[in-house]
């Protein structure tokens, strides 16, 4: 599986000049099976992008087709649906699965970001692509072409955002973003999740100073996403979901201080990776 990042940034879109190194677009993350298939997770403002570089594959022509993993639907990670390209082509189809208590609950949270008084676009219905939308079971596994995919809810404040576990050729990616751990950190069933991953890409919107005085809002600090890293066995930790007011060097600081606690903590043979817009790993 190839791995690329399109937007890493939590909460809010944060363009400007102390912020280009990592990028200030919301989270989107695509991946590229062995065989060329498409999954994209979440749909921040980063979709836009990469919408914009389909456009020079199948999906410029109306022909192409992908699995789109939702997390939540909070809005840095949906509102990049109606500047994606490909859903105003015809003959684009997306199979979009995601948080929601039921299909049809999960396609109206959707409809209502296109209502008039936010969108122009009134309705998905006037989108060129197609989409068949289903809420996901969690723990229950489902095929995104040659990928497996299972996902498990962690808490988010006053709900819950689905962690995503893709698997292809005994290889596994693991997605966990906006985790608002409980003091004794992840569930049993979502450490499973996590267990012996070959990359875990974590929320790490805070230091643990900062995420003292925002325990409500439902993210992890670095200290959390490393602790869960360690629990759980990964082969490499990747952090992502930057607090919207850390520049570039706030960053590099959170990465560093990162390392500094994974090899005080057991996690030396963890490999560290702080997620970057552009940045392309292979799983």
């Amino acid at each position: 599986m190839r791995v690329q990042f399109w937007g890493v940034r939590g909460s809010i879109p944060a363009p400007g000049p102390e912020t280009n190194r990592y990028g200030g677009n919301t989270s989107c993350v695509s991946v590229r099976s062995a065989s060329g298939e498409l999954v994209i997770i979440d749909m921040g403002t980063g979709l836009m992008h990469l919408g914009n570089a389909l456009l020079a594959t199948e999906f410029g022509k109306g022909q192409g087709k992908a699995t789109i993993l939702l997390s939540h639907a909070h809005w840095d990670h949906i509102q990049g649906l109606g500047f994606f390209a490909p859903v105003f082509i015809p003959g684009n189809h997306f199979t979009l699965r995601g948080h929601g208590k039921s299909s049809s609950m999960l396609e109206g949270i959707l409809e209502g970001q296109m209502n008039p008084n936010f969108s122009p676009l009134y309705t998905l219905k006037n989108l060129g692509a197609t989409f068949d939308v289903r809420a996901v079971v969690p723990g229950e596994p489902f095929a995104a072409g040659s990928i497996r995919v299972t996902a498990r809810p962690n808490p988010h404040g006053s709900t819950t955002a689905l962690a995503f576990r893709l698997e292809e050729d005994g290889r596994s990616f693991v997605y966990a973003s906006d985790a608002g751990y409980p003091d004794g950190g992840p569930s049993q069933d979502v450490l499973d999740l996590y267990r012996g991953a070959t990359v875990m890409l974590h929320d790490a919107t805070y230091t643990p100073a900062d995420q003292a005085t925002r325990r409500n809002r439902g993210f992890s600090s670095y200290e959390q996403a490393a602790d869960a890293a360690i629990a759980a066995r990964v082969g490499t930790l990747v952090t992502f979901h930057y607090d919207q007011d850390y520049a570039d060097t706030d960053v590099d600081a959170l990465r560093d201080a990162c390392r500094a606690y994974l090899d005080a903590h057991g996690g030396k043979n963890i490999e560290l990776v702080a997620a970057a817009e552009g940045m392309e790993l292979d799983v």
